[in-house]
């Protein structure tokens, strides 16, 4: 589990497109606070500061220690709707979480063992399929990543869910099947040599039957 980031925000008064608009002239972006069954809070957030953030691509995963004029919110940033055309932060949703607080969070797939691979030690390529696994865990448990492991596996082999190592505490949302994370390739070379090395056997059998003696 990562450390938190903080962040500061001030509260705001109303909603709506001319507000946004007013906000975004001053260089702040207006945001939302919900969940814990309370009432939303509409805050605003610092655009440079809600960028850095954004760009460091952990939102998602990390919770954030958010400040609201001094009221202390523990939440993690369920939605960021950016701009279509420069990427820019245009609102956030943020969840309050508590330790109870149970959610699906997307997190990154590490591979592990490659040196236990003998389709990679064969010059075999990884075909990644998944780069992120769903899983189901406790908001202040969120872990940084998903090990999987690559011991064993030959050219052809499927690496599947039930290679990952699972975070205590945490359960695939995809339950009802042993899902394929990557694959391991055989190298092109050896793809390619294949039908040659047919086409061969069949140009010789082809050769044999022209110089065997035709039947009278």
């Amino acid at each position: 589990m990562s450390k938190n980031y903080a962040m500061a925000a001030a509260n705001r008064d109303g909603a709506g497109k001319g507000i946004a608009r007013a906000l975004r002239r001053e260089n702040r972006v207006p945001a939302v606070i919900y969940g814990d069954s309370k009432e939303p809070v509409t805050i605003s957030l610092s655009a440079r500061d809600i960028n850095v953030e954004y760009n460091k691509g952990h939102m998602f995963t990390q919770l954030c220690d958010l400040d609201v004029d001094g009221s202390k919110h523990l939440v993690l940033a369920r939605d960021v709707q950016v701009h279509p055309v420069t990427d820019v932060v245009m609102h956030v949703d943020f969840l309050r979480v508590t330790k109870k607080t149970k959610i699906a969070v997307d997190v990154p797939v590490k591979f592990i063992d490659e040196e236990q691979s003998p389709g990679l030690d064969q010059k075999g390529i990884l075909n990644v399929t998944r780069y992120t696994v769903e899983l189901l865990c406790g908001a202040t448990e969120i872990p940084e990543q998903l090990e999987v492991s690559l011991a064993g596996k030959e050219h052809g082999d499927a690496v599947k869910m039930s290679d990952a190592k699972l975070p205590a505490g945490t359960s695939p949302v995809i339950s009802d099947r042993d899902f394929t994370i990557a694959t391991i390739l055989a190298p092109r070379k050896l793809e390619e040599e294949a039908p040659a090395e047919g086409e061969e056997a069949a140009a010789e059998g082809e050769a044999a039957a022209e110089e065997a003696p035709a039947e009278e």
